[in-house]
């Protein structure tokens, strides 16, 4: 970034001018230019309705059972490491208490390129991911305080890119994530064309990473390491308590 320009009251429309200084002895080409425009809330597609889990089902693993709820996510009196879901509440929460002891979860919807925004909790040391598309996995950690980051921090393309700086919320805090996601391409005989790309990533109004493609394909632990064009969001659930809300999917 070079420049920003906040609540700027000057015109509300116009042109977008590409510059080329003239008198320079310079060849300058430009390709693949986009515009994000704002959404409009009526787009949202709400995966979780704040009451019950029936748009979403549950992976698959040995003898585990699912330890997702919906409540008010809060973290334990008793224990800073832990989650309660408390009533009345409209968070959807993984109250697993150690390694193993919960599921993933991810929605029966699927989708392509889209923008995701959501709102998480975890508690003192908590553990999981976002999956977009069910294969590329975005860090969710209790990452506060750490100096430094690595492949493995909050805001961490897992094991594939560190975000530029440590921008974690204290645990028990909710924190937000705003994705803008294009799927991988595939031609007419299912041969990859071109890889998926996290086109932004906002961790807590923070741009933490920007047009990164996944040249490596998806990462681990999601429902299928084999790429496609479409696939669900999933939530890590068998590492650690986490709550998320506020999840919102806008198909691009």
């Amino acid at each position: 970034k070079t420049a920003e320009l906040l609540n700027d009251p000057g015109r509300t429309q116009g042109h977008l001018a590409l510059q080329l200084h003239g008198g320079m002895d310079m060849h300058v080409e430009f390709k693949d230019i986009e515009i994000l425009l704002p959404e409009k809330e009526s787009d949202a597609i709400m995966l979780f309705n704040g009451k019950d889990l029936k748009d979403w089902t549950f992976k698959k693993e040995g003898n585990r059972t699912s330890k997702w709820t919906v409540g008010k996510a809060k973290v334990s009196s008793d224990d800073p490491k832990m989650l309660v879901a408390e009533p009345g509440g409209h968070d959807m929460i993984n109250l697993a208490r150690k390694h193993g002891d919960s599921v993933d979860i991810f929605s029966l919807r699927e989708f392509g390129d889209c923008r995701i925004e959501l709102e998480l909790m975890v508690p003192k040391g908590s553990n999981s991911g976002i999956y977009v598309m069910g294969r590329y996995e975005i860090q969710v950690l209790d990452s506060y305080g750490r100096p430094g980051t690595t492949p493995g921090d909050m805001g961490a393309i897992y094991g594939a890119a560190s975000p530029p700086a440590n921008f974690c919320r204290p645990p028990g805090q909710w924190q937000s994530y705003v994705i803008e996601f294009r799927a991988p391409r595939f031609d007419p005989s299912g041969n990859k064309t071109a890889d998926a790309r996290f086109s932004s990533i906002l961790l807590n109004g923070h741009t933490i990473h920007h047009d990164l493609p996944m040249v490596k394909g998806s990462t681990p632990g999601g429902v299928s390491r084999e790429e496609a064009p479409v696939g669900p969001l999933m939530f890590q659930g068998n590492h650690g308590p986490v709550a998320y809300r506020n999840i919102k999917v806008f198909p691009r």
